[in-house]
């Protein structure tokens, strides 16, 4: 038995995340982190067992979506630590707060190259390279100090993974006596002078836009009250989508589209807050018709962000609440009182938007409404493929963080399987659906087992048309002879099966609907495309 004054520090560790308000860890233990489930088995955090480390960061990738807290993984060194990397780099892209700790090689092995167990040169540096922060953890009296830090950067500014290290000798050290206070991230104001300079623009604009990403999740009325005051069209990137909904100001469609960036182009001022103003929002068709007009406000946490993709003629580094809180406080000097063409502008792109993307889209668009009719409080997470594409492009979610995927950003195939598990425990009592191509969801397939495990109230929707379907058209439209692009499947209903998971094969978007509402959760649904 062991003996030890004080908790070790793998047992310390579980002891802090759980004063930090963890409350679900998602990994798979090995011989270089038993010290950490030491302490976890005697908790009340509750752990996920993946099929593979991609999982678990995946799993709490779409957590932290829906929680609005870190997303929390425990891996093995060398390998554990590299299958993950994947999942930190969609996190990475998308600001997502995900708190990587592995355990790494005993002090006195690092850096020496002799082939120990899971060795690797640096593995610090290699988290580095995805990780807004990457820490080893070679004292135990640092233990409180290391992880008020970790949480500091994954969420006091723009949010991401960062990844803790202990090597395994000091997983079983006595921490000592530590205490752990959880951080109260500063929440950065405009200065006075960008605020005056805000207002002058907003009280001088006829037509002003805005422009909102993934940094506006979480002001939601804010917002609202925003819009209104201004009486400005407010446009969604795929990730603030469902922010609006509901609102007259409401323009869930991508800049990607043509109407949307005439709407864009003829506004006399556009604010950018909380988007990275990427490609795979605003260019999808990779056109460069993308453009903003001057004058421009970016409002964003990240300073670096402001001067990236497009030059602002005002960058504000500000916390985006604090930003709207303070020009609301002083809206008599900006309000506009006439005019009120904001909700006629906002309708009329709406209703371009529905036809620009074409009847296919409009259809696909159309079943995803659908499903939320018959599954109200679902949370839609995709992975790349038909229905994603389509609702990226125009979709009316029921409300933020409700719909989310990997077809933008990093772009990582296999996301959805194991993300909508994740989604899923992150809001007990609302449901998920992963929407999958059959050829992305064989990168994850084995999560079916995951979902079996916790018991998770998701069901997986495999849109099967045999293959890569978006890559054989690119080849094909680029005049190439396609190859690689129908990888076979398996028969999805007997792997599902296999892992005791109820499924349905179905032909018709009516059948696809009855399944969602009849089979018990966690199920499988796979639908088979008519020219499939």
């Amino acid at each position: 038995m062991r003996a030890h004054p004080s908790p070790t520090v793998g047992e310390a560790l579980v002891t802090m995340l759980e004063q930090a308000g963890v409350d679900t860890v998602f990994g798979i233990p090995g011989v270089h982190t038993i010290e950490l489930y030491r302490g976890l088995a005697a908790s009340s955090i509750r752990h996920i067992t993946p099929r593979h480390e991609q999982g678990a960061g995946f799993m709490a990738d779409g957590y932290a979506r829906v929680s609005g807290r870190p997303g929390v993984c425990f891996v093995i060194t060398g390998p554990g630590l590299t299958n993950t990397l994947t999942a930190m780099a969609q996190a990475r892209a998308d600001s997502i707060p995900m708190l990587v700790i592995s355990g790494v090689n005993a002090t006195a092995t690092l850096g020496k190259g002799r082939g120990h167990l899971h060795e690797l040169p640096d593995q610090a540096a290699l988290a580095r390279t995805v990780a807004l922060w990457s820490h080893t953890l070679s004292d135990p009296a640092q233990l409180a100090a290391t992880l008020a830090r970790a949480f500091t950067v994954m969420t006091g500014g723009r949010p991401g993974p960062v990844h803790i290290e202990i090597p395994i000798d000091v997983m079983k050290l006595p921490a000592g006596a530590q205490s752990f206070k959880m951080p109260e991230p500063e929440r950065p104001h405009p200065t006075a002078a960008d605020l005056t300079s805000a207002i002058d623009l907003c009280a001088k604009a006829q037509n002003p836009v805005i422009l909102i990403g993934g940094g506006a999740v979480g002001h939601r009325d804010r917002l609202r009250a925003f819009g209104q005051a201004l009486d400005a069209p407010v446009v969604s990137t795929t990730n603030a989508r469902g922010i609006m909904t509901g609102d007259e100001l409401d323009v869930p469609a991508s800049p990607s589209l043509f109407c949307v960036r005439e709407l864009l182009l003829r506004s006399d001022l556009v604010l950018a807050l909380g988007t990275e103003l990427g490609p795979t929002d605003c260019d999808m068709y990779e056109n460069g018709g993308f453009a903003l007009p001057a004058p421009l406000i970016r409002v964003d946490i990240d300073a670096d962000q402001l001067s990236r993709s497009a030059s602002p003629s005002l960058a504000i580094r500000a916390d985006l609440g604090a930003f709207i809180d303070d020009m609301l406080d002083r809206a008599d000097a900006w309000r506009r009182l006439a005019s009120n063409t904001g909700a006629k502008r906002a309708q009329a792109v709406r209703d371009l938007a529905k036809t620009e993307i074409g009847a296919k889209y409009r259809g696909y668009t159309e079943l995803v409404a659908e499903i939320w009719q018959a599954l109200p409080e679902a949370t839609l997470v995709g992975d790349s493929t038909q229905l994603v594409y389509a609702g990226n492009m125009y979709i009316e979610a029921p409300r933020q963080t409700a719909w989310f995927n990997s077809a933008t950003g990093f772009g990582t195939l296999g996301y959805a399987a194991p993300a909508v598990i994740g989604a899923a425990l992150g809001h007990p009592g609302r449901p998920a659906v992963a929407l999958l191509g059959d050829g992305g969801f064989q990168f994850t397939l084995a999560e079916l087992g995951s979902a079996r495990d916790c018991d998770a109230d998701v069901a997986f929707l495999v849109w099967n048309n045999s293959g890569y379907h978006e890559i054989e058209t690119s080849m094909t439209s680029a005049d190439m002879t396609p190859i690689g692009v129908t990888p076979s499947a398996p028969d999805f209903s007997a792997v599902a099966a296999a892992y005791g998971l109820p499924s349905r094969r179905v032909t018709s978007r009516d059948a696809l609907i009855l399944a969602l509402k009849d089979l018990p959760r966690p199920c499988l649904i796979e639908y088979l495309e008519p020219s499939a």
